[in-house]
């Protein structure tokens, strides 16, 4: 893992050494609600400002704090260099990229070239660091379940950033783990159901008949009794990729929006962008969903609706239904929210017409779709935008400069 890596790499760029600074990578600063993204370690430990704090719990007295604002493209550009050496010692088959700063790593066969597994940790440390100039923590298992649990628990707190949990180890290190929540996959709901199952810690759960879990929880209990023996099967060069069961888009408005043409851009907006999806996978769509959120203000709190639909993935046409479905239910509330999505998704077989279609246009209004779709993937979503996209409320023009809801 790459330590506060959003703050590390802010750090470096400014030529300061991320273990010493007082720095906090925040979005939307300038409103007391600014949410931290990613605090050095001299934050967390001498102002209690960590990933999740506030503004205006920052103490702004203090000289030394640098709030800087997300740059993604730089991140994910420093990603790709931090991946560049991981295949230096791995290859590609067996890195699995966990998070913009987590990776999984099997090196097994890699022993040979680059030596022991503790040899090539530090090997793939120091180069990192000696190259970037940003500290990685690692941890080590028999299998990623025993790593990750190694690093979440271990590891950030060592001075060598390094922690080796195996097989024969799990009573000594999974068992005395205090806090349920401090494993993965077991979130805040998982835990409070486990509790209310008499299970408190890690050794209780590992004590609980597979039976019982499984009977109360389902899947879902299962994997936490496998998981709380240390026990991952799951091999990093076989890789699951699910088909999609269905394609959304969703945005929190940053005001509320008094004026329904106003939402019906923002709408048409995010039907393009789910529909362009929608056809580079080349899939049609014939139930599709739409969830508006009203104001706090609002004594209503929004409606959420779905449509049978002939199967299409044209922009076109699923605009128009979206648009039917929002005038059919709204009922005139400032809204802050929109959520829609495309299901029942199936392989796109040809093209379908009626009887009472220009079979011309439909062609060509078809390959329309796709010319702007491709001028669109080169040159980015705001190259090709219709003229509403620049009327009030629009956000598609400021959201195609975004990644991952932040500044580029």
């Amino acid at each position: 893992m790459l330590n506060r890596f959003f703050a590390s790499v802010e750090c470096v760029k400014r030529r300061l050494n991320p273990l010493e600074a007082y720095l906090v990578v925040m979005s939307n600063a300038e409103r007391a609600g600014g949410l931290v993204l990613a605090a050095t370690p001299k934050m967390k430990s001498v102002h209690h400002i960590k990933t999740g704090s506030r503004m205006y719990e920052l103490p702004t007295w203090d000289e030394r704090i640098i709030i800087a604002p997300p740059r993604m493209k730089l991140y994910l550009k420093v990603n790709a260099m931090i991946q560049a050496i991981f295949r230096r010692y791995v290859p590609a088959e067996f890195i699995h990229v966990y998070s913009i700063d987590e990776c999984f790593l099997d090196i097994t066969g890699s022993h040979l070239l680059f030596g022991s597994t503790d040899e090539i940790v530090r090997k793939i440390q120091r180069d990192i660091l000696e190259e970037l100039r940003l500290y990685v923590t690692v941890g080590i298992g028999d299998n990623p379940l025993l790593a990750k649990l190694a690093l979440d628990n271990v590891a950030k707190n060592r001075p060598d950033g390094i922690a080796e949990w195996r097989y024969e180890d799990v009573p000594e290190t999974i068992w005395k783990i205090k806090h349920l929540e401090d494993v993965c996959g077991i979130g805040h709901r998982t835990a409070a159901h486990l509790k209310r199952m008499g299970i408190f810690s890690m050794y209780q759960l590992s004590q609980t008949p597979l039976s019982v879990l499984k009977s109360a929880m389902g899947v879902i209990g299962e994997q936490l009794y496998y998981h709380a023996h240390g026990l991952d099967y799951s091999r990093l060069n076989e890789k699951y990729v699910p088909v999609n069961k269905s394609y959304g888009k969703s945005q929190i408005l940053e005001k509320d929006y008094h004026v329904p043409a106003e939402v019906e851009i923002v709408i048409r907006e995010m039907v393009e962008e789910v529909a362009m999806r929608l056809r580079q996978n080349h899939v049609d769509t014939s139930v599709i969903h739409l969830s508006i959120g009203y104001s706090k203000y609002s004594i209503k709190k929004g409606f959420s609706h779905q449509a049978k639909i002939p199967s299409t993935n044209s922009s076109h046409a699923l605009i128009s239904y979206f648009l039917e479905l929002f005038r059919r239910y709204d009922e005139c509330e400032p809204v802050r929210s929109i959520a829609i999505s495309c299901g029942k998704i199936t392989l796109k077989a040809g093209l379908q017409l009626n009887l009472f279609e220009d079979v011309n246009r439909t062609l060509n209004h078809e390959q329309l779709e796709v010319t702007v779709d491709k001028i669109r993937m080169r040159y980015g979503f705001k190259s090709l935008m219709h003229a509403s996209s620049l009327l009030n409320g629009a956000t598609g023009l400021k959201r195609s400069e975004m990644v991952g809801g932040h500044k580029g």
